[in-house]
């Protein structure tokens, strides 16, 4: 396992006006309403030629299909996690390790109506919701956990109406 990369990947903690964190449900997770793991925050892969920071605004009008959204912060530190042993050479197309995360926080400056998980032919979440940012960290699957707990600390001051 120590011999494959990390996946370079951004992240989004979308803040509301009332300060509330988008999560998103896995649609590969249908049953997963209030388990560990089903819901998460956006994020996705970076291309070889792009730089991070655009890059988290073009994963949120794929993953949740808008663009109603400012970058209001960012983690100073590239964040890193590794796949579970029964996952390394099946989750990222087998050819990754886990992923090296930048995390973005982002103002939403749209209504909710503006969100669309229903825009991509093969759309990654089915469902969405508002939470408080406290309580992200317990909706991460064990392996994510530890980043959730960093942003929680790290974006509290954007947790404001």
């Amino acid at each position: 396992m120590s011999e494959l990369p990390y996946r370079a990947n951004v992240g989004a903690v979308l803040f509301n006006r009332d300060g509330l964190v988008f999560v998103a449900r896995r649609a590969d997770l249908p049953n997963a309403e209030g388990a560990a793991g089903g819901w998460q925050l956006p994020q996705g892969g970076i291309d070889s030629d792009e730089e991070p920071r655009t890059a988290v605004l073009r994963e949120l009008a794929e993953e949740i299909g808008t663009n109603r959204a400012k970058i209001i912060g960012e983690h100073p530190d590239w964040l890193t996690y590794d796949l579970p042993p029964h996952l390394v050479g099946v989750a990222l197309k087998g050819r990754y390790r886990g992923q090296r995360q930048r995390w973005f926080a982002l103002r939403f400056t749209g209504e909710d109506s503006d969100i669309r998980l229903d825009l991509d032919p093969h759309p990654e979440f089915d469902a969405w919701r508002w939470v408080a940012l406290r309580d992200l960290p317990p909706l991460a699957v064990d392996f994510k956990r530890a980043i959730y707990e960093v942003l929680a600390k790290s974006f509290a001051t954007f947790a404001t109406r």
